[in-house]
């Protein structure tokens, strides 16, 4: 997988650009990035905002004009003094808070979602560990990152003409990735080897750049390997059971041998899910290695590891059949002395004890500290394993509950909202985002002024889904019904509702479905018309996800919805970016409670975007009764059409009687005040309470620092 390297020879005097555009620092700076798109703008949107890929391409003379032009130069001093001291700066929340720490916490992740230049993520667990990532590089938190790299290829989204998706991949070209090359001291690349898998497996490594914090990437698709094990990590969460164990025992043994090649003694764990699990027997090994038994190593390993499980149901837990352990791993037991049947028990369910090794099981019985990723997500995960402490009442079950969050500089729009924030905030709001006096300065900025705003973001959007749907048009030559479906007549008069995530079947895409002709009635008024636009992918092997998709495609195409129903293809983080900067109202409907957190929606409200959604997950924490709109509190009986019909009835009911009458209901400067009032509210209310900056702060505090040995 070697590559070449794009970045042409720059004129010395914006050398910088290379570093920079290899540090995903500037991915959530906005004067970085907009350094990069003085370039050349058309440029800059052509190599879908990828530094690397555009100084690629841009021409000599462009370069060298940068070069020369002072008021180009006066931008990229700036942005260069901030990038190096971001970078090199050893101070910081952190270390205020904590001093020095000499050995860094070690955070492992099959995924992470940091930009589209490096596709090594699947969902919202990545993008939760990218958005992570980047909000301890702001704090300054000592995290050193694992992960993998997937050689075979991107799975990117196609609908088919009878609405059916299909699942392209797309060859990863490397090229063009922010990543370089680990070395050895000899200047080599340096080697790996994965302990367990034979014949012998080893892995290369890549690093990210991310501000302050590096992230690791192992890859086995080396030619020192055979093929069957260069594709052990071909794509991500593959269905096989065989290769999907060894891909784990990758992330786990080979990420702890990663680290201790590269000098690294990590003071704590944090496991992000239980994909990871082996590398907390990595680290019991090196305890035994030191002399110490096995219930004693099991004991020194839990004081130091973290456990964050994501799923509120049993079934999202990795098991393995005890016969598949005893061929992958059977034989590095014995040969670090631990005994098979020691093991084995931490990772059997009494409620299941037949299924096999429980990946969640292990990691609970092996963490010490433990979380889910809500406080409703916390209660749910107590009542799923409170089997495994049962000399405890439910209430102190050791399993807490810490909300996630989503990092704001990511994730607020950048080229109109922040000015405006800028204006009513105060130079600091960045610094002090977690504090909620930092953001009654919102309630101040004029109704038009947020409004015209929102206006522009809307259009962008719309003008994003259009160009998509022109796209299909011209070069795939679909029909015209498709195009209508993938959002080519699109009202930007209407109000708009946006409803993006994967596809699965307890999301219920289909939900507001649920009465066809009342919710046509909706859509197709006259004078206050509705419009929904959709997008997410189901997963391959989901048959149930992709047949909702086809359902609500073929909604899409019916001339009787007017065109003001779209399904987008191939959701990612740019359409994601686009659809919480620019819809009128998030939707979200999952059944409860099986929304662990969800962070959409927490994206979408740090922009203005007020919830409709059920009280589930996070949004039991962040509704406030004027921040948005929420329902499905009300007793609805176990029956699923039951329910159904009542939650989307509830929706129905809210649509008609709130949300339609606030936002059609204009003053004289053309706003809806009361529309921009709740907009406001969803503003001031999340963005404090539901940024990665609380979330890590809450982290470090609750968790790493007791797990390290710290104190404030």
């Amino acid at each position: 997988m070697e590559s070449r390297d794009p970045v042409p020879d720059l004129p010395e005097r914006i050398q910088g650009l290379k570093p920079l555009a290899y540090n995903l620092w500037w991915s959530w700076h906005r004067s970085a990035r907009h350094l990069f798109r003085l370039l050349g703008p058309h440029a800059w949107r052509e190599s879908d905002q990828n530094p690397i890929r555009m100084l690629d391409r841009l021409p000599e003379r462009t370069l060298k004009e940068a070069a020369e032009n002072e008021e180009y130069l006066e931008h990229y001093d700036r942005v260069m003094e901030a990038f190096e001291e971001a970078e090199g700066a050893e101070d910081g929340w952190f270390r205020d808070q904590f001093g020095e720490v000499e050995s860094p916490l070690a955070y492992f992740s099959a995924e992470y979602g940091l930009h589209s230049s490096l596709p090594v993520y699947a969902g919202g667990l990545g993008i939760l560990a990218g958005d992570y990532l980047k909000e301890c590089s702001d704090l300054a938190i000592p995290v050193v990152a694992i992960g993998i790299i997937y050689s075979g290829g991107y799975v990117h989204q196609r609908i088919r003409e009878d609405g059916w998706q299909e699942d392209v991949e797309e060859e990863v070209d490397r090229t063009y990735n922010p990543i370089s090359r680990v070395l050895n001291d000899d200047g080599e690349p340096l080697m790996v080897r994965v302990p367990v898998l034979e014949p012998a497996v080893h892995v290369g490594l890549w690093e990210v750049k991310v501000g302050r914090v590096r992230l690791y990437l192992l890859d086995p698709d080396l030619e020192v390997n055979r093929p069957w094990d260069r594709n052990i990590a071909s794509s991500l969460y593959v269905s096989d059971a065989e290769q999907r164990l060894r891909q784990e025992v990758l992330l786990g043994l080979g990420g702890m041998q990663a680290l201790d090649a590269l000098g690294i003694r990590p003071r704590a764990l944090h496991l992000n899910e239980g994909h990871s699990f082996l590398a907390v027997l990595e680290r019991i090994r090196s305890q035994k290695d030191e002399g110490v038994g096995f219930e004693e190593a099991v004991e020194q390993v839990r004081a130091t590891t973290i456990f964050t499980t994501h799923t509120p149901v049993p079934a999202g837990s990795d098991v393995f059949p005890f016969q598949l352990m005893d061929k992958v791993v059977g034989s590095y037991l014995s040969d670090i002395d631990v005994g098979r049947d020691a093991f084995y028990n931490l990772g059997t369910n009494p409620e299941d004890p037949k299924a096999g090794f429980n990946t969640t099981v292990f990691a609970l019985r092996t963490a010490g500290y433990r979380n889910g990723v809500s406080q409703r997500h916390g209660e749910v995960a107590r009542g799923m394993w409170r089997h495994l402490w049962p000399e405890r009442d439910l209430a102190e079950v050791p399993i807490e509950g810490i909300t996630n969050g989503v990092h704001l500089p990511t994730w607020l729009d950048a080229a109109w909202l922040q000015p405006l924030l800028d204006e009513h905030l105060g130079p600091t709001w960045i610094e002090n985002q977690d504090q909620p006096s930092t953001w009654e300065g919102v309630e101040a900025i004029p109704d038009d002024a947020l409004w015209e705003v929102h206006q522009d973001l809307k259009h962008e959007m719309l003008a994003e889904i259009d160009g998509r749907a022109r796209a299909h048009w011209l070069k795939e030559k679909v029909p015209a019904p498709n195009v209508i479906a993938f959002g080519a007549l699109l009202d930007p008069e209407a109000l708009t509702l946006g409803f993006a995530r994967r596809v699965t079947g307890y999301k219920r895409l289909d939900l507001i479905f649920n009465d066809m002709e009342r919710f046509k009635a909706m859509v197709t008024d006259r004078l206050r018309p509705v419009q929904v636009i959709f997008a997410g992918e189901a997963h391959p092997a989901d048959v149930t996800g992709k047949r909702l998709i086809q359902k609500v495609f073929r909604v899409a195409e019916d001339p009787s919805f007017a065109g003001r129903i779209a399904f987008v293809e191939d959701y990612d983080q740019e359409l994601a970016s686009h659809m919480v900067h620019g819809v009128d109202v998030w939707l979200n409907n999952p059944i409860p409670p099986k929304e662990a957190s969800g962070t959409s929606g927490m994206k979408a409200s740090i922009n203005g975007i007020p919830n409709l959604s059920i009280l589930d997950g996070w949004w039991i924490e962040g509704y406030e009764g004027d921040n948005g709109w929420a329902f499905g509190d009300e007793e609805v009986g176990e029956h699923e059409e039951a329910r159904d019909r009542a939650h989307a009835e509830a929706i129905y009911g809210l649509l008609e009687d709130e949300v339609i009458p606030a936002y059609y209901e204009r003053s004289d400067d053309g706003a809806p005040d009361v529309f921009v009032q709740v907009m406001k509210r969803a503003i001031g209310t999340v963005a404090p309470r539901f940024g990665t900056r609380r979330m890590a702060k809450e982290y470090v505090r609750r968790l790493y620092a007791p797990a390290m040995g710290l104190d404030e």
